[in-house]
């Protein structure tokens, strides 16, 4: 089974002032905290182990969680202290905690119904020439450009039309061969491997959302809080 990796060290500055004194991935959602949100969702895939990295106000994410015992998971931690290594770098220095397979990463401040079952079975087939498989979604109101193109299953370079990377993949470790340690984007590294042509991707069209404002915090419950109601 795949280890999967969730990025929560980042500061969350448009998410201020709620993030002055707790961790973005923290901030509930729904009636739990947003991360909590990914850690069901794995455990009820099956996923046994989770990394994490930590950063800005780490200690709460640690203390809150734990290692893992409540969710059926064994949570291990990448404490980077502050400031943190940009999302390439944090995974970089996570990767002798992941293993050599290809593994799960997830953004902790989105909140998205993404098949885990799916993504661990891409992971399991992911062929050897790929580094990596993105799931895309279609370009919200403030993201309108788009990051990436998509060619059947194929992450291809950019050409329209273009979709927004969810913040949901599964990484192969080879794709961070020659980096060295230090505070890096992985966005770089993605499209260099679009450009080999050692990127898959699917087009996400269910429910996602960046919760990286307070306004699409909002949204985003407003959203669930009509589901509830309905189910």
């Amino acid at each position: 089974m795949p280890s999967a990796f969730i990025l929560a060290a980042g500061r969350g500055e448009r998410m201020r002032p709620l993030t002055d004194h707790m961790p973005k991935p923290l901030i509930p959602v729904a009636g739990r905290p947003l991360i909590e949100h990914h850690l069901r969702r794995l455990a009820d895939a099956g996923v046994g182990q989770v990394v994490i990295n930590l950063g800005w106000l780490g200690a709460q994410i640690r203390e809150t969680l734990g290692g893992g015992e409540r969710y059926g998971l064994r949570i291990c931690y990448s404490d980077e202290g502050w400031p943190a290594l940009e999302t390439g770098g944090g995974i970089h220095r996570a990767l002798p905690l992941l293993g050599d397979a290809p593994f799960l990463v997830i953004n902790g401040d989105v909140y998205a119904d993404v098949s885990v079952p799916d993504l661990v079975a891409q992971a399991r087939r992911m062929p050897a020439a790929d580094q990596g498989h993105l799931i895309l979604v279609p370009n919200p109101a403030h993201h309108p450009q788009g990051d990436f193109a998509l060619a059947g299953d194929r992450v291809v370079a950019p050409a329209p039309p273009q979709y927004t990377y969810s913040g949901v993949s599964v990484l192969h470790p080879a794709l961070f061969a020659g980096c060295t340690p230090g505070a890096f984007g992985l966005a770089p590294l993605l499209r260099a491997a679009a450009t080999r042509g050692h990127l898959s991707g699917a087009l996400h069209t269910g429910l996602w959302s960046d919760v990286g404002t307070p306004q699409r915090l909002a949204a985003i419950e407003a959203l669930l809080s009509v589901d509830r109601s309905r189910s």
